[in-house]
């Protein structure tokens, strides 16, 4: 059985809260200042959550699996990384063995 949420309209001061907080934290990362680029992407995330708390709930309780997940890739990504070292470096070897050996 599916839940239907009703869909509950963000008052303008909060959406104006999460747009430009999230505005100055990406402003923030590309400038390199990664403090203030925090601080606002946690006022944005903070302000969301009091909008949207039992959805945050329910991600908050799949968040080990999440985790999991994402551990996951990223080793498979590191797999995948050192394969193709190791084959430019066979690659690079084996042309060179050929040039010396004609």
């Amino acid at each position: 059985m599916a839940r239907r949420y009703e869909r509950q309209e963000m008052e303008n001061w909060k959406a104006a809260l999460i747009a430009g907080s999230a505005a100055l934290s990406a402003i923030c990362f590309v400038k390199g200042r990664r403090g203030g680029g925090l601080l606002f992407a946690g006022v944005s995330l903070t302000t969301l959550a009091s909008q949207y708390p039992e959805k945050f709930r329910a991600i908050r309780a799949e968040m080990p699996y999440y985790m999991d997940r994402s551990l996951t890739v990223l080793e498979v990504a590191s797999r995948i990384g050192e394969h193709l070292a190791e084959a430019n470096q066979r690659r690079n070897r084996d042309w060179y063995d050929a040039l010396l050996g004609s």
